[in-house]
């Protein structure tokens, strides 16, 4: 364990870790990222299993291909996630936060945690996990995840 805080450079952000800091802990988020100024942030919406352009109001039929299980629906929020973060000329690793909404914690985050760490190779952003009753799409989904990135400068 460091008592010092420890600054590692990724992309446009600075990983930040402070007293306490173990590397040997196992962890899908780091407690703290700082984005350099010359940086484009980029927000990106929510993306679930289901396809990211979809009628509004909601027509279920839309939905009747998405995988059942947790894991096939993380896969594919990932995928959507990789599409945006291309058309905003960022990568996975300019990703510095990370909100995941789930409807059942228990049954997916282990699961979603190993896709995740495949997803990001290696690297980890600032993650907040929030269980929610349902999400706003169709009642099927299991995960939705919001992430904002730190694009280098164009």
């Amino acid at each position: 364990m460091s008592d010092i805080p420890e600054i590692v450079t990724v992309g446009q952000s600075e990983i930040i870790h402070h007293e306490g800091y173990d590397p040997d802990i196992v962890s899908p988020f780091v407690p703290a990222i700082r984005v350099v100024s010359s940086a484009r942030l980029v927000f990106i919406s929510g993306v679930t299993g289901a396809p990211v352009y979809h009628d509004h109001p909601h027509r279920p039929e839309v939905f009747d291909a998405i995988p059942a299980d947790g894991a096939a629906q993380a896969r594919t929020a990932f995928e959507h996630l990789d599409q945006a973060l291309r058309a905003a000329g960022a990568e996975r690793r300019d990703v510095v936060n990370l909100i995941r909404f789930f409807t059942n914690v228990a049954e997916d985050q282990d699961a979603v945690n190993r896709i995740q760490a495949e997803w990001f190779g290696g690297h980890i952003p600032t993650s907040t996990t929030v269980e929610v009753t349902r999400l706003a799409t169709d009642p099927r989904l299991r995960l939705e995840i919001h992430v904002v990135a730190a694009a280098p400068p164009a």
